[in-house]
């Protein structure tokens, strides 16, 4: 299958329907697909929000702002599809619970999708794991420690992978817990995306 007929077929997906008219939000499926072959950046985060359900772009919310903060790029350089693709472990807003509680990305959607959509991307030389449920996928047992454990030990994995935590208000009371953070990982991050993203 090609990659078009892949992106045809996934943004076409059903396969969550019942599940999402059983949430709080009862909403119908709608995969938001960002991502193309060629692309140097994988950002492997976690799903959709109702921002991103309802305008069909990734992360145009007050966590996308702060996550292009933690890149130190623009919005024409988050949102060009030729160097950096957006692949979420789940690729619909999956919905909140009764407390308005954001419920976990589908298992089934990453294991339907995921595979094949990274076999098509090419070759990619930064991957950026947002959250723990990207981290346990593409870590395996390395991600399986709790994301303050795997955040902190991001080391191990540069200068090809950086695990982050997610870029939510929720989080915030964590990075003033964990400062380094801020201080010894994000310039890290920062001087390595663009030396990818400067390279032809």
């Amino acid at each position: 299958m090609s990659l078009a007929s892949l992106k045809k077929e996934l943004s076409g997906c059903t396969i969550c329907a019942d599940r999402f008219a059983a949430t709080h939000t009862r909403h119908r499926p709608n995969p938001v697909v960002w991502f193309n072959q060629g692309a140097r950046v994988l950002i492997a985060s976690q799903a959709p929000g109702m921002r991103a359900h309802k305008g069909t772009r990734p992360f145009i919310d007050p966590s996308g702002d702060r996550l292009r903060d933690w890149l130190g790029i623009g919005h024409e350089t988050f949102y060009d599809q030729s160097k950096i693709a957006i692949v979420p472990m789940g690729f619909c807003f999956p919905g909140y619970d009764a407390k308005g509680s954001d419920l976990p990305p589908p298992r089934v959607c990453a294991a339907t999708w995921r595979e094949q959509i990274l076999g098509k991307l090419g070759t990619i030389r930064l991957t950026l794991l947002i959250g723990g449920y990207a981290q346990k996928w593409h870590l395996g047992a390395g991600g399986k420690v709790g994301v303050t454990s795997t955040v902190s030990n991001w080391r191990e994995h540069a200068p090809a992978v950086y695990p982050l935590p997610h870029p939510s208000w929720r989080n915030t009371a964590w990075l003033k817990r964990n400062p380094w953070f801020e201080t010894d990982l994000l310039p890290d991050l920062k001087t390595t995306l663009k030396e990818v993203l400067s390279d032809s």
